[in-house]
């Protein structure tokens, strides 16, 4: 056994490797991305012939790592909260297929919006799908999990979720791993017609979904990560969820903890060690990474009088993520408070790169839309999402992945004109082909433009699935092709995009234009790696 220093992400993935891991399928969403990179960049995983591919989104992701589980392999499948969404379809209908292989769905959660739209809790996918969930509260128990997340899978006969949040993702500890496992052989499923949701089927399978939840619950209470820790002052049991177990122990350093703790890791609920906290103690605080989902449930199965405290009463903030001073005022420790952050940093917004192709994308999108009044610009989730703010004030709506085209379809057809609608490549191939082929459909007068800089830019570069297909798809999906235009987003080329773009406000139908000019960042790099092997 040898102890490596890894990021909470790291730990899951070596830990799949470890696992016996046969396939992994994402699509980068920070705080997951670094999952798929760890094992993509694994030596080891290369020679075991592990697959490691980006995909279209998440709900084709999931779906292949059905596929993987279907044929009896292991597989992964990684996605950030909000991706949950998209992969929602399949990721449901899983628990009742079950599975044939042990699968794992990563789901990387991220309180507090560093990234993100929205702080919505994974675990609450987990209970509507009834399936087992786990959640690390260090780097050791994120690879340690990753590992027994397979082997409970496969136990249980259903897919098993991860979740971790954005501060265990992307934080180092060392980490002891332990012997691996050989991958599974080539098995199909004992009973073919498993994974065929006909009705009749469907209803049998999801009865016996419903049966498998005493045996989860019983492994929940019997589980090695849900540890009860015994303390001599009763007036207050802490149940710590996950990564919120740590937050409280550095409060403490080397003293005991003198209240009861239940540590929680291992879903659904253990309720035998719940009802033994809360019979003991006076008062309950509920410390947990997300919504106040264990505290709701609390108030429902104990619901006779003692207080139970946590996010909905105000012990601990109803939004944004826990840190080690929030547990200590909910505790009544002392705690210090930092040096405030200068004024000039805490004004300092995000901003485009410098030499990034979006600025003069949008410059000229300004200018061409100058004549019109503003609010009409729907934009989507990528690096671009930055001009809406100073000094581009360019688009109007970010709400999901691909929203800008049927947004500016819904607009356009309650009669505003014009309606733009501004996405990126990699989230066009996302979700943005199926509002594009809407719009064809439709014949509404609406401009298209994928802003493609050839590469999946605000998670760091992975590849594109548009990639050099941009044009073709378009005009597949029937967007005519005289109005399926180039640009190049250069400031010698301000006056001709200009021009290009008031054409296609003009046109009355669906237009796409495409600015094409390479990340400067993926530039830089490959110029960086040019540089580094001549010198060699």
């Amino acid at each position: 056994m040898k102890k490596i220093l890894l990021l909470g992400d790291e730990a899951i993935a070596q830990g799949a490797i470890d696992a016996g891991l046969s396939g992994v399928y994402a699509y980068p969403g920070t705080p997951s991305t670094e999952i798929m990179e760890f094992i993509q960049g694994s030596k080891e995983a290369k020679e075991l012939g592990i697959r490691a591919l980006w995909s279209a989104n998440e709900k084709t992701a999931m779906e292949s790592a059905i596929g993987m589980s279907y044929a009896g392999k292991r597989s992964l499948v990684c996605m950030k909260h909000v991706g949950v969404n998209v992969a929602a379809d399949p990721f449901i209908n899983s628990a009742v297929t079950g599975v044939n292989g042990g699968m794992v769905v990563l789901a990387a959660d991220d309180p507090s919006m560093h990234s993100s739209q929205n702080e919505q809790d994974s675990r609450t996918y987990a209970k509507f799908a009834l399936i087992p969930l786990l959640e690390p509260s260090n780097q050791q128990e994120a690879y340690d999990m990753a590992r027994y997340a397979f082997d409970l899978s496969e136990k249980i006969g259903t897919p098993v979720m991860l979740r971790v949040t954005t501060r265990l993702a992307h934080s180092r500890a060392g980490v002891v791993c332990t012997d691996k496992r050989q991958q599974n052989a080539l098995a199909l499923p004992s009973n073919l017609r498993q994974f065929v949701l006909l009705p009749a089927i469907a209803r049998r399978q999801y009865k016996q979904l419903l049966e498998k939840q005493a045996v989860m619950e019983q492994d929940s209470n019997e589980s090695g990560f849900n540890k009860y820790f015994e303390g001599t002052d009763k007036k207050l049991g802490i149940i710590a969820c996950g990564l919120s177990y740590n937050y409280l122990k550095e409060n403490y350093n080397n003293e005991t903890i003198p209240y009861p703790v239940l540590k929680i890791s291992q879903y659904p609920l253990p309720i035998a060690m719940i009802q033994k906290i809360y019979d003991e103690c006076d008062e309950i605080l509920v410390m947990e990474e997300g919504y106040p989902i264990v505290e709701e449930l609390l108030k429902g199965l104990l619901a006779t009088g003692k207080p139970i405290h946590g996010r909905l009463d105000g012990t601990l903030p109803r939004d944004g993520e826990l840190n080690p001073n929030i547990a200590a005022k909910a505790v009544g420790r002392p705690f210090e408070v930092g040096v405030p952050i200068p004024e000039l940093v805490q004004a300092r917004p995000p901003k485009l790169c410098d030499g990034c192709p979006h600025w003069d994308s949008f410059r000229a999108l300004n200018e061409a839309m100058s004549q019109y009044e503003k609010g009409r610009v729907f934009g989507d989730i990528g690096c671009y999402t930055l001009s809406a703010t100073p000094p581009l004030n360019s688009i109007n709506s970010t709400v999901d992945m691909g929203a800008s085209i049927t947004m500016a379809i819904g607009a356009s057809e309650a009669g505003l004109y014009p309606a733009v609608a501004c996405i990126g490549d990699s989230t066009f191939t996302h979700s943005g082909m199926t509002g594009l082929l809407d719009a064809v459909n439709n014949n509404n007068n609406i401009v298209v433009m994928i802003l493609d800089n050839s590469t999946t830019g605000m998670t760091g570069g992975q590849k594109s699935s548009a990639e050099g297909r941009l044009e073709s798809i378009c005009k597949g999906i029937g967007v005519d092709p005289d109005h399926v235009r180039v640009i190049k987003p250069l400031p010698n080329q301000h006056e001709i995009n200009v021009q290009v773009i008031k054409e296609e406000l003009a046109y009355e139908g669906v237009s796409v234009i495409i600015p094409r000019r390479e990340c400067i960042q993926t530039l830089s790099r490959k110029m960086r790696a040019k540089k580094a092997a001549e010198n060699k």
